[in-house]
């Protein structure tokens, strides 16, 4: 590339705050959905406990997808904390990331409206919905991540060349877990597919600073 278009290039980037401020309103938006699908439950005089109980499968996808979210936003936050400044390819990519953040309340509301109905078809076909979701926000990880590893430019000068390149594994056993959680929905347990779920946040979330502080964690714990 020659200076002029050294310069071009270097014209087209910019600050990463407006990209976390957008990304962090649309976690909020995400987050406050997921609430609405908490109702209140309309009973006769003295059955609201058991109309309380009954709602347990809409509390069980609230707090998976509300870890989710999470875990997300600080896999994102650990991310852009790296990140000296962003150009249009990384803008894409987070805006691909953001998208399928934005699917969560929806296959949420229909996790727990099918395994509140008890009906065994819907169930299968609400769990494996949930966990194509998962399989695309993992792939969008995946594609932020390997924009980054080959943008050495963008990143902050502390972090090391091979960071993101060890990043795009984590995303990739997303991709990979996330599948089999669906497909043991479908054909094998729909119970056993939603502790998966509930499960695979708690580990993102324990590695979401990446898998250099994962280590250092159980380094710690010996």
């Amino acid at each position: 590339m020659t200076a002029e278009g050294d310069t071009e290039a270097a014209g087209m980037r910019s600050d990463t705050g407006r990209a976390i401020g957008f990304s962090d309103a649309v976690f909020a938006i995400v987050i406050t959905l997921l609430v609405l699908d908490l109702r209140v439950p309309e009973t006769a005089p003295g059955g609201m406990l058991r109309a309380l109980l009954d709602q347990w499968p809409v509390y069980l996808a609230y707090v998976t997808s509300y870890l989710y979210v999470a875990v997300n936003w600080l896999n994102h936050k650990g991310t852009f904390h790296r990140v000296r400044c962003a150009d249009r390819g990384l803008h894409w990519a987070n805006l691909g990331v953001l998208f399928s953040v934005a699917l969560l309340p929806f296959v949420t509301a229909l996790v727990s409206r099918a395994v509140e109905e008890g009906d065994v078809f819907d169930e299968r076909v609400a769990v494996s919905a949930y966990g194509l979701v998962g399989v695309i926000l993992s792939i969008t990880w995946l594609w932020l991540y390997h924009y980054l590893s080959r943008h050495p430019e963008l990143l902050e000068p502390h972090v090391p060349a091979r960071f993101f390149e060890a990043e795009r594994v984590r995303a990739l056993l997303g991709v990979l877990a996330y599948a089999i959680a669906g497909l043991v929905g479908v054909f094998l347990s729909v119970p056993v597919a939603l502790v998966v779920l509930l499960l695979l946040p708690i580990f993102y979330g324990l590695s979401s600073n990446g898998f250099y502080d994962l280590r250092r964690h159980l380094r710690h714990r010996r």
